[in-house]
C-alpha cells in the first residue's frame, strides 16, 4: 500500500502577479526536494512540470497539489522535517485562509495513480465527515488497509479492484 495526498488552496492573486513571484520561483526547487525525499513515489504535474495549470475547480485561483508516498512517515518527513516546512509556514503570504480542511490522505494500492476526481471525492468526504478510513490526516491516521469505498459504492469503484459480483 502507498499513501496518497491532496491539498488545495486559493491563491491571493494570479500566478503571474508580483505577489506570487516568490512562490512561483520556488515551485521547481520544492518539487525537486519532494522527488528526492525518501519514500516519494509520484506527484501530480502537467507538461509545465508543476500542477499550477491543472484545473481543480471553476475558480482559476484554486490550486491543487497531489502526491503519493511509500508511507505516512515518509510524507510527514517531507512536509514537516525538510525545507518544505519553511514555505509551508509562509502559506498566508500566498493563500487565502481556509474555512474548511484543504487536505486529505488515503491509502491506495501500490502502482495506482490517483486522479484529481478521485482526490476530490476523498477531500469532500473528509470535509464533511472528518477523519475516517476513507480520508484522514496526520493527526488522525488510519492503518494501511485495502482501499475503502464510500457506502453504496461498488467494488469496481476501488482503484485496481475488479468486481467479483456477476
Amino acid at each position: 500500500m502507498h499513501l496518497a495526498e491532496i491539498n488545495i488552496g486559493r491563491i491571493l492573486a494570479p500566478m503571474d502577479s508580483p505577489l506570487m513571484a516568490e512562490f512561483k520561483a520556488n515551485l521547481d526547487p520544492i518539487n525537486a526536494l519532494a522527488e528526492s525525499a525518501p519514500g516519494f513515489v509520484w506527484r501530480l504535474q502537467s507538461d509545465s512540470g508543476n500542477a499550477t495549470d491543472i484545473v481543480y475547480s471553476e475558480d482559476p485561483l484554486e490550486l491543487v497539489n497531489m502526491s503519493v508516498w511509500e508511507s505516512l512517515e515518509s510524507l510527514r518527513g517531507y512536509v514537516y522535517q525538510s525545507h518544505h516546512l519553511d514555505f509551508f509556514k509562509r502559506r498566508a503570504e500566498w493563500f487565502e485562509k481556509a474555512t474548511q480542511p484543504t487536505y486529505a490522505l488515503w491509502w491506495i494500492e501500490a502502482g495506482h495513480t490517483p486522479t484529481v476526481a478521485e482526490a476530490k471525492k476523498r477531500l469532500h468526504h473528509y470535509q464533511i465527515h472528518g477523519a475516517t478510513q476513507f480520508a484522514f490526516w496526520f493527526s488522525q491516521p488510519f492503518p494501511e488497509l485495502l482501499p475503502v469505498l464510500l457506502p453504496g459504492a461498488s467494488p469496481t469503484d476501488a482503484p485496481g479492484r475488479k468486481s467479483s459480483l456477476p
